[in-house]
């Protein structure tokens, strides 16, 4: 069975543009390193919480956008031995791909895949 990764971030709307090429940037690299797909969503209707919500898991602000996005591996040793090599990766380093959203307020979490339909 798969194994996926999944982000949740507040990125400021006017990058939006910046934020797409970001992720078409780092495809390649994840791919090279065996991931099987990546998904990448803004968010369209993505409602406060009176108790937890997207926005509020992100802190975030008026001028930001929710994305929503995950990544597919085969399994989760491939993703275990990909990071690290993946992290180290110069297509990866900041100055070349800088992130265009508070990393701090990143949410990200493996998952085990139970239903695939």
């Amino acid at each position: 069975m798969t194994y996926v990764d999944g982000f949740v971030a507040a990125v400021p709307t006017a990058n939006r543009e910046q934020y797409i090429k970001h992720a078409r940037d780092a495809w390649p690299v994840f791919k090279d390193y065996g991931a099987l797909k990546m998904v990448e969503c803004w968010g369209d209707d993505v409602p406060d919480g009176e108790v937890t919500s997207f926005p509020m898991a992100v802190k975030c602000r008026a001028d930001e956008t929710v994305v929503f996005s995950w990544l597919v591996w085969p399994s989760r040793e491939v993703r275990n031995d990909a990071m690290p090599r993946i992290m180290e990766d110069p297509r990866l380093e900041p100055d070349k791909n800088p992130m265009p959203f508070d990393g701090k307020r990143l949410i990200y979490g493996g998952f085990d895949v139970v239903l695939d339909e």
